[in-house]
Order: structure tokens, then C-alpha cells, then sequence
């Protein structure tokens, strides 16, 4: 890649990267515009998948609401995420959790790592 492009990508990574794994249940806290007026909402769910590098990193979390799987993918160095709070540690053997799609209630969990 060009020096020019890695110097840019530099520039925005975010210096306070939140550290979590995949199989970790988090709150993501997003910051939503709603015409003038800006408000965070929080998003908790588990965390599928986490994919690409340096300033595109995208990080993928489900949660079930009201009986129905939603899935939202959040750009890691965004501004507009204002945080990423771990809740519990999850104990996995994959990097990306795709099998979870298809699982309902109990089975759809993830142990919790205890170290």
C-alpha cells in the first residue's frame, strides 16, 4: 500500500480502541441524529464477528429483540461510536459466529470464559 494512503489511515485510528474479543456480550453505545439533535443509544448484544484492518475494522453484534435476530455492524474508529463497554467474556473456538444465526434461546448462548 502507498506510504501516502497508510499515513491518512494512520491519522484516523482511534487512539482509545476499545479492547473485546468474539463471543464477548457488549454494550455499544452509537451515537443517533435525529434532525438537529443527537442522542446515544446503546446496543447490547453478542459480538459475530470482527473483520478487516487498521482504520476499516468493522466489528458485527446480535441480539434478539422481541423474539426476531438483529444484527448491527459498527465501523471500529468511528466517531460515531461513542464506546464499546465488555460485559461478560465469552469461551469460543471460531472467529466468526455465524452458526449463532440459526440458534433460538438457550442455544444461542455463549459460555463465559472464567479465567
Amino acid at each position: 500500500m502507498s506510504e501516502i494512503l497508510k499515513a491518512i489511515e494512520a491519522e484516523e485510528l482511534r487512539a482509545n480502541a476499545p479492547e473485546f474479543c468474539v463471543g464477548d456480550t457488549v454494550k455499544v453505545y452509537g451515537k443517533i441524529k435525529e434532525g438537529t439533535r443527537e442522542r446515544i443509544q446503546i446496543f447490547e448484544g453478542t459480538v459475530l464477528k470482527i473483520q478487516g484492518g487498521s482504520n476499516r475494522t468493522t466489528f458485527t453484534v446480535r441480539k434478539a429483540s422481541g423474539g426476531i435476530g438483529v444484527e448491527k455492524t459498527w465501523p471500529l474508529h468511528s466517531p460515531n461510536v461513542e464506546r464499546v463497554e465488555v460485559i461478560r467474556r465469552g469461551k469460543v473456538r471460531r472467529a466468526k459466529l455465524n452458526y449463532l444465526r440459526d440458534r433460538v434461546g438457550k442455544k444461542a448462548k455463549v459460555k463465559e470464559l472464567v479465567k
